[in-house]
């Protein structure tokens, strides 16, 4: 599987502590690199190994509402919501100091995420690094932040209507463990570009990939203080403040569909805007017409960095004319999928972030067993790890069939390198079974015929489809979900949108004399 993606990047086999040496500890908070007021750390643990890499300042109370209230102050009572100019060298800034620590974000980002060397030369690091920042700082300019109504409305021609898109205010960037700079990324461009100012809190698992973004804010750009706040906390208590605080205007969240939940009825005391990316699972549907090896090589996509995407296409939906064969070979390429170390080019399935989510997957692949699902392959722990992987939260790439599309494995997000097949008798049949689901977030198509593939494609009620391969990513382009997979869109000119407020100003002529 190492020709996924190609191997040019590998990293010495001290990763573990190199990260560490090179960590930023402290916290971002009104332009200051600052501890925790009460001098409280937490522990960074690799997922690969569960050892402790290092610490990372631990928010409190005081610490949160410092920073939200450094990010009102500098949207009220600064030009930076106004300033187009600063905004744009700003993000060029950033950009700059962004690129200069490419390889040591890398190091980091596989040390503290577990994600397989190979995923940071695409959606990990190089993705996003190449265009998340610039996609939106180009809009600064390019954006039509006015636009005149035709006519005068009900009071004619004296009458002027102007639409003005403004900055919503304050932004609350709340991000996952899987993705965490590409989330970072593509949550900050668009809402600094608008005008807003942020309050960026990461996940506890990997807080050392934002933390240095902070440092990076604050020792090579021009941003003023309060505009960009980082704030590093393992509690769910303090984190809550961004969504009860009535001096937050908008909360931007990626992750479960439960903490999603929780926070809408936590900002709803305030009637905060909510974006919220959440979870998946995506259909993978396999036509009658799709070559084999088309439909392998798609299958293996839900290995990729262990299966932690939201995207990821869990279930594979293919035709019982071939069914039998199909899972016969995907069977037989998870079991040789390479698992382990992530700082190997090679591996394509490294860790799960947690414990808690080792056993979470492992208890569902358990409950698939008992519910009559048939094991392929997996569903346990990995064999042959090595002896420095011995305390790492990995899980062997799995595969069930089952013919319940109803069923908890069928239906329920695993977040692991878990693929369940199902099959179907016709087209009708394959769009009723990839719909039979509480999420719409995304889904893939093969089929040798381009018109039948996006006749599928249009039928699927997700927010984003690959049909025979096609990539949808892309800092340009609008992702989210139907359902319970989200509300809003991140990235595009939607995303972008997202942070903007939107103005109607009618202005009456005087009478001439």
């Amino acid at each position: 599987m190492s020709d996924i993606v190609e191997e040019r990047t590998t990293l010495s086999p001290e990763w573990g502590r190199q990260a560490a040496a090179e960590a930023e500890f402290r916290m971002l908070i009104d332009g200051e690199l600052t501890a925790a007021a009460s001098g409280a750390s937490f522990d960074n643990r690799s997922p690969a190994t569960g050892e402790v890499l290092g610490t990372t300042a631990a928010a409190d109370e005081q610490d949160m509402l410092r920073a939200i209230a450094a990010a009102r102050r500098a949207f009220d009572d600064t030009t930076w919501s106004t300033d187009r100019d600063l905004r744009r060298r700003c993000l060029e800034q950033l950009q700059r100091a962004l690129e200069s620590e490419l390889e040591l974000f890398r190091t980091e980002l596989v040390a503290e995420v577990g994600c397989p060397v190979m995923t940071t030369q695409t959606a990990q690091l190089e993705w996003p690094l190449a265009e998340a920042l610039r996609y939106p700082a180009g809009l600064i300019d390019e954006f039509e932040w006015e636009r005149t109504l035709a006519g005068g409305g009900v009071f004619g021609d004296r009458n002027r209507r102007i639409v003005v898109q403004e900055p919503v205010g304050v932004v609350a960037a709340i991000c996952p463990s899987n993705f965490p700079l590409e989330v970072i990324l593509n949550k900050l461009g668009p809402a600094l570009a608008a005008g807003n100012t942020v309050v960026l809190k990461p996940d506890p698992n990997t807080p050392w990939n934002a933390t240095r973004l902070g440092r990076l804010i604050a020792e090579h750009t021009d941003f003023p203080p309060g505009v960009v706040n980082v704030v590093t906390t393992p509690s769910n208590e303090v984190a809550g403040l961004l969504a009860s605080d009535p001096r937050v205007d908008l909360i931007s969240f990626t992750g479960s569909t439960g903490v999603g939940r929780t926070l809408m009825r936590q900002s709803a005391g305030t009637m905060k805007r909510t974006f919220l990316e959440l979870g998946g699972k995506s259909a993978l549907v396999v036509l009658d017409d799709a070559k084999p090896e088309h439909a392998l090589r798609s299958a293996v996509g839900v290995c990729v960095h262990a299966g932690q995407a939201c995207a990821a296409t869990s279930r594979m939906l293919v035709h019982r004319s071939m069914f039998d064969d199909m899972v016969a070979a995907v069977g037989a390429m998870f079991a040789a999928v390479p698992v382990g170390d992530p700082v190997l080019p090679q591996t394509l399935v490294g860790p799960v972030i947690s414990a808690a989510q080792q056993t979470r997957v492992l208890d569902m692949c358990e409950r698939a067993i008992r519910d009559g699902a048939r094991l392929v392959t997996g569903g346990g722990l990995p064999a042959d790890l090595p002896a420095h992987l011995a305390g790492g939260h990995f899980v062997a790439p799995t595969v069930f069939v089952t013919d319940d599309p109803n069923s908890a494995i069928a239906q329920e997000e695993i977040f692991g390198p878990v693929l369940v097949m199902l099959a179907f008798d016709d087209d009708d049949e394959a769009v009723r079974i990839a719909n039979n689901s509480a999420f719409g977030l995304a889904g893939a198509v093969l089929s040798q015929s381009d018109e039948r593939g996006m006749g599928i494609a249009r039928r699927l009620r997700t927010g984003a489809v690959g049909v025979n391969g096609g990539m949808f990513y892309g800092a340009d382009a609008p992702f989210g979900g139907y359902k319970n997979s989200g509300v809003g869109r991140q990235c595009g000119i939607e995303g972008f949108q997202q942070y903007l407020e939107t103005k109607t100003i009618g202005a009456r002529t005087p009478r001439q004399r």
